[in-house]
């Protein structure tokens, strides 16, 4: 991992501004049949749940952490990351960060009963009021949901990458500085500013002559489109985050996210330090003010 550290070191060098800061996560990917090493599992919280953003923000601040099915803190990402299966028609055990929103603001009570992973599947829960399920709101009975109808809401549930049928046992996120373990990330999520998205951009179109191409959608920004789709594509993917991402990780007004595979990572460095005389960032104008979040 070592390696993954000094690919980090480079980008930032290739940038040429002093102190400029870009929170990075690894990600990798344990399969149900390949243990999930001792000194990963030391990782995985135990006494509360996180969603996945929450789990990158805090991997791109320093703190590692391995999501499992025990321990993730939303059902759609468990779907995404392959967790659980999307059509489980049972909840998940035990209180989970996004569905005790839910609970909070519902007037059921003691009597409520968390949506399961068919329910996130069939658009049931992001068309909560045109579904006839108010308790699965999020913002209390003006919430009129994430989408028009259930029919709208499967659909774009059908465009969110996920790794289906569910084969995974656990989603290791890390910071670059993590060097005692010996595996490279299957992804790599940059946090970043729109001016170094350009710069990115430059530098990829620089080493390929081919346009950057991006799916983006208002939900599971961080566990479908950062992760899974460069996981699975095997291509760069950009999003601008998602309500999750913004409202409950709290990520800054000015950053949006960038995913690739580690592969694309590597490539991506080796792009920016062969364009470095031609692309003079630290130029571009805001470049530098590095204490704006």
């Amino acid at each position: 991992m070592a390696e993954f550290l000094s690919l980090f070191h480079r980008l930032i060098a290739a940038l040429e501004v002093p102190g400029l800061n870009i929170p990075a996560v690894g990600v990798k990917f344990f399969r149900q049949d390949t243990p999930i090493p001792p000194e990963v599992q030391a990782y995985a919280p135990r006494e509360l749940t996180l969603t996945s953003c929450q789990a990158a923000k805090q991997a791109g601040l320093g703190d590692p952490v391995l999501l499992t099915l025990d321990n993730i803190g939303c059902v759609a990402a468990a779907v995404s990351l392959g967790l659980v299966d999307q059509n489980q028609a049972e909840p998940l055990q035990g209180a989970r960060l996004y569905t005790e929103i839910m609970h909070q603001q519902s007037e059921q009570g003691n009597a409520f009963l968390a949506p399961t992973p068919k329910d996130f599947t069939d658009g049931v829960v992001y068309a909560c009021q045109s579904a006839g399920r108010p308790d699965f709101c999020l913002f209390g009975d003006r919430d009129q949901g994430r989408f028009k109808d259930q029919e709208t809401a499967r659909r774009a549930v059908a465009e969110m990458m996920a790794i289906q049928p569910a084969v995974m046992s656990g989603v290791f996120l890390y910071p670059p500085d993590l060097t005692d373990l010996e595996f490279v990330p299957d992804v790599v999520v940059l946090s970043i500013r729109p001016i170094e998205l350009t710069r990115f951009i430059q530098a990829h179109q620089f080493r390929t002559g081919k346009r950057l191409e991006a799916s983006m959608g208002g939900l599971r920004a961080v566990n479908s489109d950062l992760i899974v789709r460069p996981y699975l594509t095997q291509r760069i993917n950009i999003s601008p985050y998602c309500l999750g991402a913004r409202l409950i990780a709290h990520y800054e007004a000015n950053r949006l996210g960038i995913g690739m595979p580690y592969a694309e990572f590597s490539a991506l460095v080796e792009g920016m330090e062969a364009s470095l005389s031609g692309y003079p960032f630290s130029a571009y104008p805001g470049a530098a003010d590095i204490d704006d979040g």
